[in-house]
């Protein structure tokens, strides 16, 4: 296997709290990240205004809107905004089962990264749980198209992004990122990488009640002039890029487990990151869920399993 498999689920082993503002909101939210048993999956419980908790399962089933960021809660009435840097880091630390309690309707934007989360997680520390890890084995191609832009699932001996983006501007232009994920390359090469956004949309956004806690402290702001304006400047050359492929690591974190697979996107964004997953996870023929036989990372081969029923694997 080209990436090391873990055998069994996790969790974390104690409560720790996070907050912020909302990116386009600009309220203020705190989340408190909560141990869960075995099976469980990752589960938002949202806290209305009137103190009623609403359960959201962080699955591709319950996305809703994806214009500028990705929403759970189609399902269930109750929404959660901006889920997919913290779901990055979900899955970048190897969570399994979480309960995620939050009190406003959009994740805090802490630093435009998944880095404060990790944080959070590296502070509660991580636990093992019996039950064992299921991975979802990409079996054969499955592939969407809109427009000029593309994502797809190929089969592959690990878990692979190549996630390649193209824009009008001199600053970005064109970028690709690939590499073999793993908890070291998201840590190093990926969850530092900010969200990006255009002065020129900066007005717009703003009469459309959008973008209304973004800064140069949480976003890479590129000017008329198509430099980046943030002092410091940039972190990575192509910040950019690995960016867009920890948003891909966040939406698609919404699977309900790991994929064993490469992902691959031109010119993707979240609307077509949850629709490569949809295309995926409709096509029966085209994935297994297995999980290892053996101690993983040491010769272990894959088997064949039921899904669990709190996974929704056919959407």
């Amino acid at each position: 296997m080209g990436s090391q498999l873990r055998d069994y689920q996790t969790t974390i082993a104690e409560r720790v709290s996070l907050s912020g503002v909302g990116v386009h909101s600009g309220a203020p939210v705190t989340m408190t990240f909560v141990p869960s048993a075995a099976d469980t999956g990752i589960v938002f419980h949202r806290r209305d205004g009137e103190g009623r908790s609403h359960a959201i399962k962080a699955l591709v089933s319950e996305v809703g809107t994806t214009d500028l960021s990705t929403t759970l809660g189609k399902r269930s009435g109750a929404t959660v905004s901006t889920v997919e840097h913290v779901m990055a880091a979900i899955s970048g630390a190897g969570i399994d089962n979480l309960i995620i309690e939050i009190d406003a309707p959009e994740v805090p934007i802490v630093d435009g990264t998944s880095a404060a989360f990790l944080v959070a997680f590296d502070e509660a520390g991580l636990v093992q749980q019996t039950a064992r890890r299921r991975y979802i084995r990409v079996l054969k191609p499955s592939r969407i198209e809109a427009g000029a832009s593309w994502a797809e699932f190929v089969p592959h001996d690990g878990t692979r992004y190549e996630v390649e983006i193209d824009f009008d501007t001199p600053v970005i232009g064109r970028q690709i990122f690939a590499a073999d994920m793993s908890e070291a390359v998201f840590r190093d090469e990926i969850a530092s990488a900010r969200t990006f956004g255009f002065m020129r949309d900066v007005e717009k956004l703003w009469a459309a009640g959008l973008a209304l806690g973004s800064s140069l402290d949480n976003s890479l702001v590129i000017g008329d002039d198509h430099t980046v304006i943030n002092p410091g400047g940039l972190r990575f050359p192509d910040e950019f890029v690995r960016h867009k492929t920890l948003d891909a690591v966040g939406d698609l974190a919404l699977a309900g487990a790991p994929f064993i697979g490469c992902f691959r996107s031109y010119r993707g964004g979240h609307r077509l990151n949850a629709m490569a997953l949809r295309a995926l996870l409709s096509d029966h023929s085209a994935f297994e869920i297995v999980e290892t036989a053996g101690i993983a990372g040491r010769g272990a081969s894959l088997v064949a399993v039921h899904a669990p029923v709190f996974a929704p694997w056919a959407v």
